[in-house]
């Protein structure tokens, strides 16, 4: 039997890069063409399940191709490894987490498919709520469904669960719904105008002199 342990599966399987919050020796990070990371503003993205080609992991990967120069993303991919809220010190996977939010200055999330909230959700909404990581933290919130009204429920409760934790939830939102016409086989988002909206969300998330060049796109 092999003793090598099991590789740890993305939550967005197609934004295979990651990096650091820290900013590289020359002050400029991977990934960007110039932006001192100093100067960033860093978005944590967070999708609400774990089905590698779900629709709302697809979204997210759509908001990661619309952000302008000066803004950092990075997914968070730990969502299957969130155990049950328990008093005491945090397990690697919340200590993670929490340490990205810190981080960050902003989170965008998608809510799940579905009608309810799935336990590693729940989990995870609950770990960032026991402290202060959601306080303040400006969050926005998509969904992208194959029913009419897949998410919407869902979309509701996550909303609840963010402000009771401290966060301060966008008004902009996006809900695409059913949402098979507008992906391709690949997965990309392929309506112009679901893609400005999705640049809307981003923008609540970033101050205006950082968006204003992509939303003239």
């Amino acid at each position: 039997m092999s003793s090598q342990r099991p590789r740890r599966r993305a939550v967005v399987p197609f934004l295979t890069w990651r990096w650091s919050w820290t900013s590289t020796a020359s002050g400029r990070f991977p990934g960007n063409t110039g932006t001192p990371w100093e100067q960033r503003v860093k978005i944590i993205g967070i999708a609400a399940g774990l089905h590698e080609g779900s629709f709302i992991n697809r979204l997210l990967e759509a908001a990661g191709g619309e952000l302008p120069e000066g803004v950092g993303f990075q997914v968070w991919p730990g969502l299957g490894e969130m155990p049950p809220y328990a008093a005491g010190p945090a397990p690697a996977p919340v200590r993670e987490l929490l340490g990205l939010l810190a981080a960050s200055d902003a989170v965008l999330m998608t809510a799940p498919e579905h009608s309810l909230l799935p336990a590693e959700l729940i989990h995870t909404l609950d770990w960032m709520s026991a402290g202060d990581a959601l306080t303040g933290k400006h969050v926005a919130v998509m969904s992208a469904s194959a029913r009419a009204c897949g998410a919407m429920w869902a979309q509701a409760e996550l909303y609840k669960r963010l402000q009771a934790g401290g966060a301060v939830v966008m008004g902009a939102e996006l809900v695409i719904s059913p949402a098979c016409p507008h992906f391709d086989e690949d997965g990309h988002l392929t309506d112009p105008a679901l893609r400005g909206q999705v640049r809307a969300v981003i923008a609540q998330l970033c101050p205006a002199k950082v968006m204003e060049p992509a939303l003239l796109l």
